[in-house]
């Protein structure tokens, strides 16, 4: 009752709170006599109510109500970009202080798919990925036994920050045993076996965000705690050029036309972190880049292309500068 009290604004006028949700209640009341909708936990407090029917298309109050919402999602999230977010709440109906009662849109009709290769998802023990979870929910602390890269075993205390899927991989951030920092990332297709431990609280790394720690790269390996942004420029052509025009590499990018009889459309600067996907999407690319700045990400570049090109010789086939396929 509270929460639609609070939902309703001013529908029930601008009087004494407890007028007001007295109102409501006999509404409520009314409703239930009425058959249009049922209590859900009889005897408990605060009684819950769930709408009789599940059909709410044809309710053109419940209908208009919905649009309203999804307009508000728009409006936080085009300004700053955040498609992506709207589309999940779309899904899940998990919009933040704006939420959205049941899920707008399904899967027939809303979907996203990553631009990249999909490799397999690593494979992860079920009761792993149950305890880590079950760890995040309690924000307690999590018992693993962990394989590293060498294939040694060990049995840290972990306790977990937050969840990431990286690609096909989860990953956890956590504090690991007694340590206040750093904060790492234990790879759970890595975890032999964990428990949840209820009664040891997790504690809380001071300053870790985890938007903050997407945003700065952590979650592609880059230390925290060095700043790695450089001042990127590139010479660009083909989908590359077309795609940059609309998606930038960073808020800050700026573009530019290249000279005439330039083998390249435009020129690009944009500051950016340096890191693993950042190398790998430049070479992704092929000839429609050339890294002009800084050099020795240049000089990366050149060393990766020269390994690819010995790799494969001259096998006297001839390439396609088609952009038909991107």
């Amino acid at each position: 009752g509270r929460q639609l009290l609070t939902a309703l604004g001013d529908a029930y006028g601008q009087g004494d709170d407890k007028a007001r949700y007295r109102t409501l209640q006999r509404d409520l009341d009314a409703l239930v006599k009425t058959g249009r909708i049922k209590v859900v936990n009889p005897g408990g407090r605060p009684l819950r109510y769930q709408r009789i029917g599940t059909d709410l298309d044809d309710d053109p109050l419940v209908m208009q109500y919905t649009l309203d919402q999804v307009q508000k999602l728009v409006i936080d999230a085009v300004p700053q970009r955040r498609l992506e977010r709207l589309w999940q709440q779309l899904l899940t109906g998990a919009g933040g202080d704006k939420k959205i009662t049941g899920p707008v849109l399904d899967e027939t009709r809303l979907r996203i798919v990553s631009e990249t290769l999909r490799l397999q998802p690593a494979d992860v023990h079920e009761g792993v990925l149950h305890a880590v979870i079950d760890a995040l929910v309690q924000r307690c602390a999590l018992k693993v036994g962990y394989r590293d890269a060498q294939g040694k075993i060990t049995h840290p205390q972990l306790h977990p920050q937050a969840l990431v899927q990286r690609g096909p991989i989860p990953y956890l951030f956590v504090l690991k045993n007694d340590e206040e920092e750093p904060v790492r990332t234990y790879a759970l297709h890595r975890m032999t076996s964990a428990k949840a431990l209820p009664d040891i609280p997790a504690r809380k790394a001071e300053g870790f965000d985890l938007s903050e720690a997407i945003a700065n790269g952590q979650v592609d390996f880059v230390p925290e705690d060095q700043d790695n942004h450089i001042d990127l420029v590139l010479r660009v052509r083909g989908y590359v050029a077309t795609l940059l025009e609309v998606c930038y590499l960073s808020e800050k990018q700026e573009i530019e036309d290249e000279p005439k009889g330039s083998d390249f459309e435009s020129l690009v600067r944009a500051t950016v972190i340096e890191s693993g996907q950042l190398l790998r999407w430049l070479l992704g690319c092929g000839d429609k880049v050339e890294v002009v700045e800084p050099a020795e990400l240049r000089h990366m570049v050149a060393v990766q292309a020269a390994k690819m090109a010995r790799l494969y010789g001259n096998t006297g086939a001839k390439g396609s500068n088609s952009d038909a396929t991107q």
